[in-house]
């Protein structure tokens, strides 16, 4: 069983920043791709940023320039470091990671998703 657990979110005014982390823990062989994802009330769930095992990262046109996202994968962590927050990025906020499981002699990949943290901007 692999489990994440999202921390960082809070109430932040406009043009602040927040720091969220996402740790994974669990009996997986490996960690690939981790993504941050948000999701508005009343909206769908959205990406916001992506980062892979070698550390190549792809952002939401929305969230250039004021969002990194980041990893360590000694720790098995990923980052996302918001900064010049904005009301429209309020949203729960979600990591995911797709993590290789061994079992037997078979290696498969599967996602997991975190329980999610909340994130207000007030204007």
């Amino acid at each position: 069983q692999v489990q994440l657990v999202e921390s960082g979110g809070g109430l932040v005014q406009a043009g602040g920043s927040l720091r969220l982390s996402c740790a994974a823990s669990g009996n997986f062989f490996s960690i690939n791709t981790m993504e941050w994802y948000r999701q508005a009330p009343g909206k769908q769930r959205d990406l916001v940023a992506r980062i892979t095992t070698g550390g190549s990262t792809n952002y939401a046109d929305s969230v250039k320039g004021r969002f990194t996202i980041s990893r360590d994968n000694a720790k098995n962590t990923v980052y996302l470091q918001m900064n010049s927050l904005k009301p429209e990025d309020t949203a729960v906020y979600y990591c995911n990671a797709v993590c290789t499981i061994v079992s037997g002699y078979s290696k498969r990949d599967y996602l997991y998703w975190g329980q999610g943290t909340q994130v207000t901007v007030s204007s």
